[in-house]
């Protein structure tokens, strides 16, 4: 986004995702306005990246036929071919292979420009392609991500990564694999469609990876099966038969502000975009309160004594290391009783405080939606068959061409929500202690 006319980007988040067709371009209800008073651009987000899952919002009873006992059933009978069950749901398969889910594009009407979408599969379709395979399809292989009972369908996920002659199929239906975290940038964070399907490729991601660091029971050795279509695991081991589920990993991140001298502290580390800098954040221990692994990674990592910490939001985010695919951020304000840094190297490249008008010009010279509009184009190319090459510091410039000095993440990530809430001096939680986030 060119900052001639429109300067920074802060977002007013609200607190439910809509419940119309996910799938469906044209439902989107988010707004974009701009405002006469301050030059902003405001997005509205009723939830973060990876939050506000469309068919993940209402669990089914277990005899509801969409539950994920139900729909097992019919499912096994399905692909046994069983022709005395019968039944009128649909179901949709995502393939992921390594991680990556399948995805597709498609172009954006009256705009030069293109879109993603996840490459949903009809089971009958899915079954073909596994027609000349090896591996024998079972339900155990599938695991349940919701549905949507409007729809008629029940979505699935399903790991292919041991079926390389699936890539050359998909890829004559202009289908590929697609890294989420590729997809998450590549997202129009406007699109209620495109949001509801980042969210569903997280959470499928997240369970996937859960399935494959977690087949052997950590009490006795054992192998542990998927029960209840997925959603838990047991051991295998009459004898012990624990029950295994998806491990949730907390991570606080938090934006440390002092008050007195209007600025705030951000981070970087090397394995960050050139020039990006970010909130701190850190691994909550066992034994300790959010508001206390707040204080304590602050402390261990710059030498900032932190006084009073507010919540801000959370967010889910799958697009962590495939042995923590489960990670939660939790979002908060902290606010500095000691100013000195001390960086600890061994965790960060450098710590600087910042000042709000350097902050507010890091979000204005950021474009955003140039990095979105790249990293679409990518999906585009990539699933032509031609990868592209591309580095993301370049979308980040000022006019005149010249490289920005800094910049924070992206729309897609708690950090932006975090810092901009600052700088616009949004929420009551910046001036009376109490935050106005907690229904994100």
């Amino acid at each position: 986004m060119k900052s001639t006319s429109l300067s920074p980007l802060h977002f007013n988040s609200h607190k439910s995702f809509p419940s119309d067709n996910p799938f469906n371009p044209s439902s989107s209800s988010s707004s974009i306005s701009s405002s006469t008073s301050i030059p902003t651009m405001s997005i509205n987000l009723r939830s973060h990246a990876f939050a506000g899952n469309p068919i993940k919002l209402k669990t089914p009873k277990p005899e509801n036929p969409f539950s994920a006992s139900s729909a097992l059933e019919s499912l096994n009978s399905q692909l046994l071919n069983n022709t005395h069950f019968s039944s009128s749901i649909n179901f949709k398969v995502l393939p992921f292979k390594k991680g990556r889910p399948l995805a597709t594009f498609s172009a954006r009407p009256n705009d030069s420009s293109s879109t993603w979408h996840l490459g949903w599969i009809d089971l009958t379709d899915f079954k073909a392609l596994f027609a000349n395979s090896t591996l024998e399809l079972t339900g155990d292989l599938f695991v349940y991500l919701g549905s949507l009972d409007e729809e008629n369908s029940v979505y699935w996920g399903i790991d292919v990564s041991s079926e390389e002659g699936l890539v050359s199929e998909f890829a004559s239906k202009l289908l590929c694999f697609v890294e989420v975290r590729t997809l998450m940038v590549a997202s129009d964070w406007a699109d209620a469609r495109a949001m509801g399907e980042l969210a569903i490729a997280g959470h499928a991601r997240a369970l996937l990876e859960w399935h494959h660091v977690s087949k052997f029971c950590g009490h006795c050795g054992g192998k542990t099966v998927p029960v209840e279509a997925g959603k838990r695991k047991q051991c295998s081991n009459p004898l012990c038969k624990k029950k295994v589920y998806p491990r949730v990993d907390p991570v606080v991140i938090m934006l440390v502000i002092d008050r007195e001298n209007d600025r705030a502290l951000l981070s970087k580390q090397s394995r960050f975009v050139p020039r990006m800098w970010s909130c701190l954040a850190g691994f909550i221990e066992p034994g300790e309160s959010l508001e206390e692994a707040v204080k304590r990674e602050t402390w261990e990592e710059t030498g900032i004594e932190v006084g009073e910490v507010v919540y801000h939001s959370s967010q889910p985010w799958p697009v962590g290391p495939s042995n923590m695919p489960c990670q939660l951020m939790v979002g908060f304000f902290a606010y500095a009783k000691s100013f000195d840094i001390n960086v600890d190297k061994g965790e960060l490249e450098d710590a600087q405080w910042h000042s709000r008008e350097d902050v507010r010009n890091a979000l204005t010279f950021a474009e955003y939606e140039k990095a979105q509009r790249t990293a679409a184009a990518k999906v585009e190319q990539m699933c032509k068959g031609v990868e592209r090459q591309q580095s993301l510091s370049s979308d980040f410039n000022v006019e005149s061409g010249e490289l920005a000095p800094m910049f924070v993440p992206g729309p897609f990530a708690i950090a932006h929500h975090l810092i901009s809430s600052w700088v616009y001096n949004e929420g009551s939680g910046l001036n009376k202690g109490r935050s106005s986030f907690s229904n994100l």
